[in-house]
């Protein structure tokens, strides 16, 4: 009697999984093909067909060669050229790859510094940054500094600096490369990204597209990407 018990809850049991693993595994593997395989190439094909340029990543493109993306920053250090917001990304060190260092705009490692306000490690490098930015710049000791000039983004990677710190910078860059201001400011006026609607964001400069439209319209011309 026993036995017979026994063996009828082991069919039962049996049968009640039999009865649930089936459907299980249909609808995992639906699941997967939906989610994993269908759904990322519908929307890589009317990404493709609706943006294909964004879809692409954005590149920018001169003689035919890709040499950036409107999305990624890159960074510039020389005076004829417009510089980028701080980055707070790094790479391995070339000494030694166990050790990280600086590394301005590295695309492969994003990320911010992740202080806080109160951070004296932030407080000193935001007030190093701003001496340094009144110096290349020839401000005065106690000019105002933008907010973006001194400071790092979320990402690392900001493309954008703000209309006022590009304008700051005009008199540097024209001076390095012996053109009026005003036709700088003029090339930065033209190069202003607007607010995405008119709504989302501020209206902000795209500084490898600048730096582009620099080598463009001046000569001899330098290549822009760092």
């Amino acid at each position: 009697m026993h036995n017979d018990q026994s063996t009828s809850a082991d069919l039962s049991a049996t049968s009640a999984f039999k009865g649930i693993a089936r459907p299980v595994l249909v609808s995992a593997l639906l699941f997967m093909v939906v989610t994993g395989l269908a759904y990322p190439l519908a929307t890589t094909g009317v990404a493709n067909l609706l943006f294909p340029s964004q879809a692409q990543g954005s590149l920018i493109e001169r003689n035919g060669q890709a040499i950036g993306s409107r999305q990624i920053g890159q960074y510039f250090a020389r005076p004829e050229y417009f510089h980028s917001r701080p980055s707070a990304t790094s790479g391995p060190d070339p000494q030694d790859p166990s050790k990280t260092v600086d590394q301005p705009y590295n695309a492969g490692a994003s990320a911010a510094s992740n202080q806080g306000v109160l951070s004296k490690k932030l407080l000193t490098a935001v007030e190093q940054r701003a001496i340094a930015y009144r110096q290349e710049n020839g401000l005065a000791a106690n000019a105002a500094v933008p907010v973006d000039a001194v400071t790092a983004s979320g990402s690392g990677l900001d493309p954008h600096i703000s209309i006022a710190n590009a304008n700051i910078q005009a008199q540097r860059v024209a001076r390095a490369r012996g053109v009026a201001v005003d036709r700088v400011l003029a090339l930065i006026n033209e190069n202003v990204d607007r607010p995405q609607f008119g709504l989302f964001g501020d209206p902000r400069v795209n500084v490898l597209a600048l730096n582009l439209a620099l080598d463009a319209a001046a000569a001899p011309a330098r290549p822009a990407a760092q």
